[in-house]
């Protein structure tokens, strides 16, 4: 694709970039027409056996109940929505988006399937198929993170970019890009539904991780609304910040004369251990690390997790 041709492309989203260079001709023996450029987008029906999957398919768990109500669907009434493929060789197309419909038709004992055939890149495939992912409405807003990050990274784009290619206001792509950096504790409860994405948003405005850490924790065993939450935290941004002991040897330092490199030791563990980390450390090079725990069960999940690495 020509960088004219990709520039008119962006911001229209999925569609667009479905129909830009579209490469589709009625041909039910599958001869080689099928590949020159048309923009007329024609619905061709290609066999299951030679069709491969998407190599770049950011989608790797179909649920089992799911799949088999659209195999019971399409034995009924056909698919609907055709699938898109790229033609790779003779009679040897590459999935791009769709692959949910296309094992569902595997189910459903079908031996053909409707297709757009497309001509697209490696990039342009890895592309689709991302957004693809991220249009599906049961995603939750950590899934949704992790699609725009990785879409951002493989394609090369900035924020700005990302946003038009998504047809989304920077500042929403930035949120859901911030939610990346939160304790994985935290993580956790926005994708198990413990947290919403205004919680998740408040949480962010704290700017350490064990205090993080200490008003999830507070959120989710009181089932704070999102407004309780936000006053919570404008509390403690108000609230004077306590002395605390940092390093071996040198009792009473405040935060900030912790030495950088041992900040982001504590950092990288904090985040890791979602739990309070501290690093006390002496002159000579010798200290200790003291890791806090709740009650017992936080105890197991902390030597589980350190077990693990």
């Amino acid at each position: 694709m020509t960088d004219n041709k990709k520039k008119s492309v962006l911001g229209r989203g999925l569609g667009a970039l479905l129909e830009a260079n579209d490469t589709t001709q009625r041909d039910k023996n599958f001869g080689n027409n099928i590949g020159t450029n048309t923009q007329t987008a024609v619905v061709v029906s290609i066999p299951l056996e030679q069709i491969e999957v998407n190599p770049f398919q950011p989608r790797t768990t179909f649920e089992a109940d799911s799949l088999n109500e659209l195999a019971d669907s399409i034995k009924i009434h056909g698919v609907i929505q055709p699938i898109t493929v790229r033609k790779i060789e003779n009679n040897k197309y590459q999935l791009i988006a769709g692959e949910r419909r296309l094992r569902a038709s595997k189910l459903a004992g079908k031996a053909e399937i409707p297709a757009y055939v497309r001509v697209a890149s490696d990039q342009e495939s890895i592309e689709i198929a991302l957004i693809e992912n991220i249009q599906r409405e049961d995603l939750n807003p950590l899934e949704i993170s992790i699609n725009y990050k990785r879409l951002q990274d493989e394609c090369d784009l900035t924020q700005e970019q990302l946003a038009v290619r998504l047809g989304k206001n920077r500042s929403t792509v930035t949120n859901f890009l911030r939610l990346l950096k939160l304790p994985p504790d935290v993580q956790a409860g926005l994708r198990d539904g413990k947290i919403t994405m205004g919680h998740a948003k408040a949480i962010m405005a704290v700017d350490d991780i064990p205090t993080m850490l200490s008003v999830f924790k507070e959120v989710t065993s009181k089932g704070m609304s999102v407004r309780q939450l936000e006053e919570l935290v404008r509390n403690l941004e108000i609230k004077p910040k306590k002395a605390t002991t940092t390093t071996a040897g040198n009792t009473g330092n405040k935060a900030h004369d912790v030495p950088f490199t041992i900040k982001k030791m504590q950092d990288r563990m904090m985040s890791a251990l979602s739990t309070k980390v501290q690093i006390q450390r002496g002159t000579d090079g010798k200290g200790e690390i003291v890791i806090k725990f709740y009650n017992d069960d936080d105890l197991d999940r902390i030597v589980d997790s350190i077990a693990e690495v």
